[in-house]
This record gives structure tokens, sequence and C-alpha cells, in this order.
């Protein structure tokens, strides 16, 4: 019995060491807007752990780095879905999703094409 405590503890050292401080990660985040980007990156932030957040409007692509010795990719995740914003693994719950700006429901077929008629009059994103 003792080897075997002495086996375990071994064993989760290892597992705690092989946990990157400067993991990186890209997730698609729905959103359509630099509100949403504002609202993406500070979810993103806020969380412990998270070092670094920077989401890209057109890609809508989340490029993380983020200790995973303190949070784990499944919790910023949700911690963006609580803003009001889907994730791969998270749906934005309604009352989230209600809460933000009319401008900035990603969910709606004709806010998307708004904005991508927006990008064209004025030579760009937002």
């Amino acid at each position: 019995m003792k080897k075997l405590l002495i086996v375990l503890a071994i064993m989760s050292a290892g597992l705690t060491y092989a946990q990157n401080k400067n993991a990186k990660a890209n997730i698609e985040i729905d959103g359509v807007c630099g509100m949403c980007k504002m609202r993406i990156e500070k979810a993103a932030v806020e969380t412990i752990g998270v070092k670094r957040a920077v989401w890209n409007v057109e890609t809508h692509e989340l490029s993380l780095i983020f200790n995973e010795k303190k949070i784990s990719l499944d919790a910023i995740e949700k911690n963006i879905a609580a803003v009001g914003h889907d994730t791969p693994n998270h749906k934005a719950p309604d009352d989230a999703y209600d809460a933000i700006a009319m401008c900035c429901k990603y969910r709606d077929p004709a806010v998307v094409e708004d904005h991508k008629n927006m990008k064209g009059k004025h030579g760009g994103g937002r």
C-alpha cells in the first residue's frame, strides 16, 4: 500500500509539472463587431490565469495565452458564454445574450448581414 501511494504521488507531481504556464489556444467565438471584441476580450482577461486574449472580428478567432495550472480552457469558455457569446462548447444563456446591444446580436442573420454591408462601405471592420 505504501508503494502505491508513493507511485501515485510521483504520478500526480508529474501531471502538475506537465501543465503549461504559457499555454496557447485559439477558440472560435461568435460575435460581429468592436463592442463584441471588447466584451469577449474583457471576459477572457478577467479570468484568473488568462495572460492575453485577442479576438479577431473578421475570423471570430480568440487567441489566448493562459496558465493551465490556474484555469482550464473550458472555464474560460464558460466565462465568455456568461457575458453573451457562444463558444464551441458553451452556448450563452438567453438572459446574457438578450443583455448585449442590438448591434451585437450575432444570432440574428439581419444583424450579421448589416455588419458585412458596413464593412464594405467603411473600408474595413469596426
